[in-house]
């Protein structure tokens, strides 16, 4: 087995500040957890925006530049910016930062599909901001749009101009065809490194027989030329990523995916749930990926080789 990637991904679009104190939406919040998830093994940081005065998603370059300068300088972890950013952004929206900022890597959503978020309304809940229950409430009506069009914008505008390398996103069989699709058609090339998704009303479930069943279709689809990682959304969190271990893929966690650090505890900050994971991984034989390990592993670029410093700066 390869040595294990662990991503941390920090604050995401689908948690809402009300759910958790310790959930990162401040720039110093962000930075600050970024810092302590890569110290702790996180060798991928898994970036998204939020609003710096409610905490709103956000996909605005002030608010990605209220903390990329300082995490870019203050680690040597890869900085993943999502180009998912949240469901009710535009396209060109969700890519404004990556285009600017010419990142190592990206995540990129292989299918459009629904994306629902208002079972995780709860009836005591106090809301600190009123966007928030809205925001749940009326994501049963919510399609996150990925089409062909879309995605090959973004293979042919991060992909092949900047040479930004991909981590497919798929929340279901469909999207692994997709991915294989443009690769056919030479719009992805070299390795590949892919995220499955479960756990999302809208996705695949977190069952363990589902992994094994996304696995077996990427293994006839693209041999021996990937790489996976799984994340569950919520409480399979630590049992997907097990499983993901155990059959020798990486793992991603994070307060983006699953606020809780055991049942009915919050987890107090993203490096205590990639400690807890680096323990258990480690006891299952697998040794934690370094970021420059990490960098030859996926093929990336190097940090030295991004435009980020430069793009900030102006």
């Amino acid at each position: 087995m390869t040595k294990i990637i662990i991503t941390c991904a920090l604050t995401g679009s689908i948690h809402t500040p009300s759910m958790s104190p310790y959930l990162p939406t401040t720039p110093e919040q962000i930075v600050k957890q970024g810092i302590d998830a890569a110290n702790a093994g996180a060798s991928i940081l898994h970036l998204h925006a939020r609003d710096q005065v409610d905490g709103r998603p956000s996909s605005k370059l002030t608010d990605y530049t209220s903390f990329l300068p300082e995490l870019h300088g203050a680690t040597s972890a890869i900085l993943n910016l999502s180009t998912g950013g949240s469901a009710l952004m535009t396209l060109e929206d969700r890519l404004e930062a990556s285009l600017k900022f010419h990142p190592e890597m990206c995540s990129l959503n292989m299918g459009t599909m629904n994306f629902a978020l208002y079972p995780m309304i709860k009836k005591d809940q106090i809301w600190l901001h009123d966007w928030e229950l809205k925001f749940l409430q009326e994501s049963d009506d919510l399609v996150f749009k990925n089409t062909p069009r879309d995605i090959e914008f973004i293979l042919n505008n991060l992909g092949h101009n900047i040479t930004t390398k991909f981590e497919f996103e798929c929340y279901d069989t469909g999207h692994l065809y997709m991915l294989k699709h443009f690769q056919q058609r030479g719009l992805v090339q070299g390795d590949i490194f892919i995220q499955f998704v479960f756990g999302v009303l809208g996705g695949i479930a977190a069952d363990p027989k589902n992994l094994i069943h996304l696995k077996s279709i990427a293994d006839e689809l693209f041999g021996e030329n990937y790489n996976f990682s799984v994340l569950a959304a919520g409480r399979n969190q630590v049992q997907m990523a097990i499983q993901a271990a155990s059959m020798g893929g990486h793992v991603r966690v994070g307060l983006e995916d699953n606020l809780y650090i055991r049942k009915g505890e919050l987890a107090r900050s993203n490096a205590q749930q990639v400690e807890n994971l680096r323990k258990i991984v480690e006891e299952l034989g697998r040794e934690v990926a370094t970021p420059e390990e990490t960098r030859l592993i996926l093929g990336l670029k190097g940090k030295k080789n991004t435009d980020l410093s430069v793009s900030i700066k102006n």
